[in-house]
């Protein structure tokens, strides 16, 4: 098998963030060859135990998101703990230099303080608003307006979605930022401070579509239109066996399938002369949508879901059948392309994670199992900042760092490493005891 590619090796990032939006951006990073340190406080952060959880009780989201990372415990509320973590994120190396976080409080880092230690640092804050105060995707999101435009017709109270979908986006506009800093600091020899809100993110999102003008110029919000896709063709149906699929015909290519292989032609000609209608432009296929819909369903309804689906597929009309999260799961084992492999979780065992979507050259990378909490901080503080054994073993016991080197959760004192001849010694760090 061809090695997937790395093409950011080389390249280090800090990550002291929780929740989605930036852990997202760090794993999307490091499934591309970046060396990205998680750090947490000892004994997790707050998305430490976050739900689903496994049956040992391990976080399956934190293993998720956390894929292919190096995890280092401090407690930076501390003098000690502030020192190292200052001295990690602004540690030489050409791909070294960079801070990532969502640190609130005034325990964070600040921009100031870290380009004090680097010059050329590259610091990314993702924060709620860009105010400062607090906000989360779900809270965003019911302000953006999304939640009255979801749901069925004539339903009056807001539909709250559940893919916290500003959070993965914040998270790819994350890594490209640090991406567009690099080459900035390559380019130019500076640093950066960037600063992310989840709210702008959600606001340019839904004016990069339009929605924003739409509301002013119609003078009120989008009505609700159940599963029918805005502003062209789609919408499931149901076939004789109970089984629902989605079909959209966003081009004129799609929609000649779709009449064509229902046998439907005739009725939309009619319906075209009779209503003044030219249903090859999605716009009025758009406009009447309901009747559309009303002459396919008999079609679906008469047939079973596998003589549907031979049809379609040979027909190549587009379309998806609605699965539930077990039946995705079950697909993505089944289908030799995917992204999602069984990989092996220290402290959860086997389980179905995702590699990287990007393939490279056609070459995709398979999920690398998430560390255990604090699996490295041994390692990172002795080959990264130079510190000892008996160091470290301090650090420990005063409860600044905790050292899980068997895999474990429970903290124990550290064996001696083996330093790199000529390890550096950052200031900044702690006075020794």
């Amino acid at each position: 098998m061809t090695p997937s590619p790395q093409p950011l090796g080389g390249l280090r990032i800090v990550e002291g963030a929780s929740f989605v939006a930036g852990p997202s951006a760090g794993l999307a990073l490091a499934q591309l060859g970046a060396d990205v340190i998680r750090v947490d406080p000892p004994g997790g952060g707050s998305d430490f135990l976050r739900w689903p959880l496994s049956s040992t009780g391990d976080s399956l989201f934190w293993a998720g998101l956390n894929k292919g990372k190096r995890s280092v415990t401090i407690d930076h509320r501390t003098e000690q703990g502030r020192e190292l973590l200052l001295a990690l994120a602004t540690a030489p190396g050409r791909g070294a230099g960079i801070f990532l976080d969502n640190m609130v409080g005034r325990h964070r880092l600040t921009y100031d303080e870290l380009r004090a230690r680097r010059e050329d640092v590259i610091h990314v804050h993702l924060q709620g608003r860009s105010d400062g105060s607090p906000a989360v995707d779900y809270t965003i999101n019911a302000e953006v307006g999304v939640p009255q435009m979801t749901g069925p017709q004539g339903v009056e109270q807001p539909v709250n979605h559940v893919l916290p979908a500003w959070d993965l986006l914040s998270g790819m506009v994350v890594a490209s930022g640090i991406l567009a800093a690099l080459l900035h600091r390559e380019r130019e020899g500076q640093g950066a401070q960037l600063e992310l809100a989840l709210a702008d993110v959600a606001l340019a999102g839904v004016g990069n579509m339009g929605w924003l003008a739409e509301a002013e110029m119609r003078g009120g919000p989008r009505v609700r239109q159940g599963n029918h896709m805005y502003g062209s063709f789609g919408v499931d149906f149901e076939t004789s066996d109970g089984r629902r699929l989605m079909v959209v015909a966003l081009t004129e290519g799609q929609w000649r399938a779709l009449r064509d292989v229902t046998e439907t032609g005739a009725v939309f000609a009619a319906l075209e002369q009779a209503l003044g209608a030219d249903l090859s432009q999605e716009g009025d296929r758009y406009r009447l949508r309901e009747t559309i819909a009303a002459v396919l369903r008999p079609w679906f309804a008469q047939r079973d879901f596998g003589t549907v689906r031979e049809l379609l597929e040979r027909a190549k009309v587009l379309w998806s059948p609605y699965l539930d999260m077990a039946e995705a799961a079950r697909a993505a084992r089944a289908d030799e392309t995917s992204v999602a492999a069984e990989m092996d979780q220290p402290g959860i065992g086997p389980l179905l994670a995702t590699g990287r979507p990007l393939r490279w050259a056609g070459t995709g990378a398979p999920p690398v199992p998430a560390p255990r909490l604090g699996e490295h901080t041994e390692g990172v503080l002795s080959d990264l900042l130079g510190l000892t054994s008996e160091e470290i073993g301090r650090l420990q016991d005063a409860g600044v760092v905790r050292v899980s080197g068997d895999g474990s959760q429970q903290s124990r004192r550290p064996s001696s490493p083996e330093l790199p001849p000529g390890a550096p010694r950052q200031r900044g760090l702690p006075a020794r005891a």
